[in-house]
């Protein structure tokens, strides 16, 4: 299939405020007055529930029950971190 759609351009009004914005890895976004937006930071965020899943999975028998009951739980943890930070850098 193919579209083909035709717009006229709309004719915005000139203002005298412009600014120019910077993307960055240590701060998400410097705008050209100086104003600057930090990067979200969802692994921080999460580091204690982390620790407490990977800890109780260390301190399991490899091999038993209780351990792949552990391990999927750590790695639904690592999926949904995953998903949050592909959200924040698409």
């Amino acid at each position: 299939m193919s579209f083909v759609v035709e717009i006229q351009p709309e004719i915005l009004l000139r203002t005298d405020n412009s600014v120019g914005i910077d993307l960055g890895i240590k701060t998400f976004a410097t705008f050209s007055d100086g104003t600057k937006v930090d990067a979200p930071k969802p692994l921080k965020k999460h580091i204690k529930r982390y620790r407490k899943l990977s800890k109780s999975l260390s301190k399991k028998t490899k091999g038993s029950k209780r351990y792949e009951k552990a391990r999927a739980r750590v790695a639904k943890f690592h999926a949904k971190l995953k998903d949050t930070l592909d959200r924040f850098s698409a």
